[in-house]
């Protein structure tokens, strides 16, 4: 188990990073990322043969907060999503960035986590989303145009570089 360790060690702060920015919401991305881990440690023998077990794992907490989200919305008849006026923060990211990538729609957000911040491909992008790599292009393209409309060309064009 000290491999699994390891892992969880190097690639915690990734995995919340990237779920907070798609699904802004801090307590649930910690939530989602710890069931995440959890269900990795589970499954370890074959979660560390995949051949990109960060994605995985990724990949996990997004479905664990979609899940989340569809109970609770059974539950409450209220929208979805961070209260009005209340922009969550990453360290990583600054509070002008933080706050033009939360007005993006949710896929255009995991996109650009996926894409950007945990530095994956379109392929594999596409293949933890469920869309095609042309579909992620397209996200990202759209993504990109609305946080240049936001923030001006530079930071976008300094996000942009990131990929």
């Amino acid at each position: 188990m000290d491999d699994f360790a390891d892992f969880f060690r190097a690639r915690r702060d990734l995995a919340y990073r990237t779920v907070f920015v798609a699904i802004g919401d801090r307590a649930g991305a910690e939530d989602a990322v710890a069931e995440a881990f959890a269900r990795a440690y589970q499954h370890w023998a074959s979660v560390r043969d995949h051949p990109h077990p960060t994605a995985w794992v990724i990949r996990t907490a997004l479905n664990v907060s979609r899940s989340w989200w569809r109970r609770r919305r059974k539950e409450f008849l209220t929208a979805e999503g961070p209260e009005p006026g209340v922009t969550p923060t990453v360290d990583a990211l600054d509070d002008a960035l933080a706050a033009a990538v939360m007005t993006l729609s949710r896929r255009q957000r995991e996109v650009v986590a996926l894409r950007i911040l945990a530095d994956m491909d379109a392929d594999e992008t596409g293949r933890l989303l469920g869309i095609t790599p042309a579909t992620v292009h397209v996200h990202l393209h759209r993504a990109l145009a609305a946080l240049r409309g936001a923030l001006g060309e530079q930071a976008a064009i300094s996000m942009e570089g990131r990929r």
